[in-house]
Order: C-alpha cells, then structure tokens, then sequence
C-alpha cells in the first residue's frame, strides 16, 4: 500500500501532531505513506513533520484556487504511484473524493470538523458514497458524519485523534498564597470563545488569578480591547512551538470554545495533569468526567461559566487533585497502545475491502 495523506496545509496546530502520529502507525502497520499538502500557510507544523522522516510535499499555492490544486494532485498521485488516497478536512477530501475514482484509487476520508461550511458539507454530502471509508476523529465527530454525510455504519469508523504521552511534563500544584494561573491555547478565532472567557472573569470580583492565552490569530486587538474594558488582565503570549511547556505552568485549563470536534489541546492539559472546564461541545462533555478530572458549561454563557470558575478558584488546593485524575484518566482511556491497535484494525479493514 502506497498511501498518499492529503492534508489542506502544513500550518501549525490541527496538523504539527496528529499528522506524524497517524502516519507511523499506518507504517508500523505496513503501508509506505507520503503527505502532500495544497497550500503552506504559516508552515509551523512543517518542522515535525520532516523530524517524523515524512519529507511532506507542499504546494506553493493560495487557499481559493482549486482547479491549480486538483491538477497539481493529480501529478503527485500519478508520479508517486500512489494506490491509495488518506484526505484530512474539507478541501483535501473533496478534491480527494473527485481524483480518486477518476484514478481508481480507494480514498479514506477522516473527519475533524464539527463545523463545516454549507457549501463544503452539500458537496461532501453528494460525494460521500465515492469513499471507501469515513473515519470520524471521535465519538462526536463519528456521530456526525453519519448524520450529516449520510454515510451507512459499515463505511464509518471512529479512530481517536489522540494518543496521551507519559512524558507529557505534569504540572504543579498550587502552593498557599500563589495566584493561581489560568491558561488556553488556541488561535485568536471567534469559534475559540475567548470573548466569553473574558467576561466570565470579569465577574470574578476578588479572585486571585492571572489568565495566560496562547496562540495568534486575527482576533487578537479585539479581544485586548474587550480585556481593558473589563478590566481583566490577560497576557497574550502569541504563539507557542512549545505548548508543553506553556501548560506544565498552568494550574487550571479553561476551553470556552463555541465549536470542537476532538479538541487536542484541552486533552494534551488533562494529560498534563490539569483539571479542565470547557464548553460542553465536541468531544470535550465524553472526556471530561464532571467533577472529577473537570467541568463542562453550555458554549457561549459568561455567567455559567463565571460561577464554575469561581468555584474551582475558591478551592484551588483541589486543582492539583483533580488534575492527577485527569492525567490517569488520559492515559487509560487514550494511550499510545490503544491509539496505535485501532489504526491498525482500521488498515486491515480497508486491505480487506479492497480485496
């Protein structure tokens, strides 16, 4: 097997982890695999990549031209003699469901996404059946392949994007008299909530805190204006190429997020021992236990989410507590055993289907 992942760009992020993750249990399970990528963008995730010996090939190309981006695929897959086609988010499976049975290549289409664009899921909907298999990122994301793509049960599989690392660094605990640090991590993008998370802290008259946003993003002057005016201190650090680091100094993790489908970062923050409250969207209301290793608060309700970050502030001593559950919690459910067992279940049902 010749598997060519097709990914929308090598932007930092959504494609630095997974992509690598995926592609060595594809190989360990057999399959030679090569990345190709429609266009750069900020090319941040390029560099784990080639560290993973994938030597990914981009296009120099924009976000909008896809005639140029078919025909350049095209070439690849001729040129790579590639038997198979492994498509990530919309771009990359609609022109991967359009070449691939023009070239009588098998194509698996894995799904991220629990927001698509209108026209992107119409047109995903009409191609779905031309798929050998769709494979959803989590349970969420899974259930909603089925409903909004049509797809029968037996071409849908779920494999989770996830595998917890146990030597993600853990973090501290709280010490008496510290103030304690809030932290996310995300690109400064409306779907990420951080202008509720801003007024959620508002209300918190009192509480000791400092609250750290990682990531960039065009949102940013906005979301510093909204911080003045409500006067609460935030430290946009930009983006980071260490987010181990930036969560191993946390004490608590907040994921305020309208939409999700897996959500890396907050799992990477329970793996690093961080209790986490989140928007109960996506994955995030199944990996969550309430009470336990974290909270979930409907998306888009400052007040709700005020009252939950007040209570774990009033006794930030039990952070760390519930954050060594999350950690155990992580890396039962979600380990790199587990992780690579269903890739490879996954790689023996498409050999199979395709004989």
């Amino acid at each position: 097997m010749r598997i060519a992942y097709v990914i929308n760009s090598v932007e930092g992020g959504g494609a630095a982890q997974p992509v690598p993750a995926i592609t060595r249990v594809l190989r360990d399970a057999g399959a030679e695999v090569r990345v190709f990528a429609l266009t750069p963008r900020d090319r941040r995730g390029l560099s784990a990549m080639v560290e993973a010996g994938l030597d990914p090939v981009v296009r120099e190309g924009g976000l909008s031209d896809h005639l140029a981006a078919a025909l350049w695929l095209r070439r690849q897959l001729l040129d790579w003699r590639a038997t198979h086609i492994w498509t990530s988010l919309s771009r990359a499976t609609i022109l991967g469901l359009i070449l691939g049975p023009m070239l009588g290549l098998p194509v698996m289409s894995w799904q991220h996404a629990a927001f698509l664009k209108p026209w992107n899921r119409r047109l995903m909907r009409l191609l779905a059946s031309r798929a050998l298999l769709w494979i959803g990122d989590s349970q969420s994301v899974t259930a909603l392949t089925a409903e909004r793509l049509g797809v029968p049960q037996d071409r849908l599989l779920c494999w989770p994007i996830f595998a917890a690392d146990p030597a993600m660094p853990q973090a501290r605990p709280w010490q008496p008299g510290e103030t304690v640090r809030i932290g996310t991590l995300g690109r400064l993008h409306p779907v990420k909530g951080y202008d509720v998370l801003i007024a959620a802290l508002a209300q918190l008259k009192g509480a000791s805190f400092t609250l750290s946003i990682a990531g960039d993003g065009a949102e940013r002057e906005r979301l510093e204006s909204l911080a003045r005016a409500a006067g609460v201190a935030v430290h946009f650090t930009g983006y980071t190429d260490d987010p181990r680091a930036f969560l191993s100094g946390l004490h608590l993790y907040v994921q305020p997020s309208r939409s999700e489908g897996f959500c890396i970062a907050a799992h990477e923050a329970l793996t690093a021992g961080l209790p986490v409250v989140a928007s109960a969207v996506g994955e995030l209301p199944f990996s969550i236990r309430q009470g336990v290793t974290g909270l979930t608060v409907p998306p888009g309700d400052p007040d709700g989410l005020a009252q939950v970050l007040g209570t774990m502030l009033t006794d930030p001593a039990r952070l760390y507590i519930m954050g060594e559950a999350a950690r155990r919690d992580m890396l039962d459910r979600f380990s790199q055993d587990r992780f690579a067992a269903t890739g490879a279940a996954i790689l023996n049902h498409i050999r199979q289907a395709r004989a």
